[in-house]
């Protein structure tokens, strides 16, 4: 474990997290990042707005900051496609949003940007795969175009269901790419099961989708008592996100990419700002940086 400001030292992984969670301005999260002694942000939220929905003037300031820090951005965290997008939003919408998000990431010197499937209707309704894959095309396409990587994260979205729904959309929409976030699964029924339809296993989830992972995103939780409440999160390896067994295997098989945190102990990311203990948010910042650290070293 590293103290702090010390660099983490590991052949095997580059540590970056989401520091929105640790604090609303960038000034504290590149605190944070450099606390933990790590060189790189997952660029979300600043003052409460994506990087892809901040103005120009707004941008430029964080650019000057992260510049001014020597802190790069391992990815650009938009909303494209999110959970909170509907499949029947006008596409004009999110191809505004990937406008938007071109510059900004040549800008940063980013490869990748996240993005995701839309929104989960209620299981058993009409899921509009085709319209979801027409539209990941072309987000897909004019992103490439742009010489930017894009890959897709399994949250409440489309892609979520399952990995078999992952796995079909890779197959569906050429040059895609998988961002695995571990602890996703454990909230989320098994679409591609018959019911009564069981949680998902993060452990296979992983397996199954392995060979298509260019990011991760480590989050730890139990299953929810039900279906419609938040599951409780937790530290790295406290849970049933498998996390532990997961970082061994990466390092067996030489994941050369980044990890990113996204805790959610003190706080989750759609929870109101003012709702937030942002002293907590920033020392559980820190010690989940630290305890995803431990983990590596114990299994390097």
């Amino acid at each position: 474990m590293t103290g702090s400001g010390s660099p983490f030292n590991s052949k095997y992984m580059k540590l970056s997290g989401f520091t929105d969670e640790a604090a609303p301005d960038l000034a504290t999260q590149i605190k944070a990042t450099q606390e933990l002694g790590w060189q790189y942000i997952s660029a979300r939220g600043i003052d409460g707005k994506n990087i892809h929905d901040l103005d120009e003037a707004a941008f430029d300031t964080a650019y000057g900051q992260l510049s001014e820090a020597g802190i790069k951005i391992a990815e650009f965290g938009s909303l494209i496609g999110s959970w909170s997008k509907n499949i029947d939003s006008n596409l004009t919408l999110t191809m505004d949003e990937v406008e938007r998000c071109i510059p900004r990431i040549q800008k940063l010197g980013t490869e990748i940007v996240r993005v995701m499937s839309y929104a989960q209707k209620p299981w058993g309704e009409d899921q509009q795969d085709q319209e979801r894959f027409r539209r990941l095309r072309a987000i897909t396409a004019r992103f490439s175009e742009a010489g930017i990587t894009v890959a897709h994260e399994n949250c409440m979205n489309y892609g979520g269901f399952s990995s078999q729904h992952t796995l079909r959309l890779i197959e569906e929409v050429p040059g895609l790419q998988l961002i695995f976030d571990t602890g996703n699964p454990v909230f989320q029924r098994d679409r591609s099961q018959e019911e009564p339809q069981p949680w998902q296993d993060a452990w296979q989830f992983y397996q199954d989708v392995r060979e298509r992972i260019i990011h991760i995103h480590i989050k730890d939780c139990r299953n929810p008592k039900t279906d419609d409440v938040e599951p409780e999160y937790v530290f790295p390896g406290e849970g049933q996100a498998y996390i532990p067994a997961i970082i061994s295997d990466l390092i067996k098989n030489n994941y050369d990419g980044f990890i990113a945190i996204e805790p959610h102990v003190a706080t989750v990311f759609h929870a109101k700002s003012k709702d937030k203990d942002w002293n907590q948010c920033y020392n559980s910042y820190i010690n989940y940086g630290k305890s995803l650290e431990k983990i590596i070293s114990e299994n390097s």
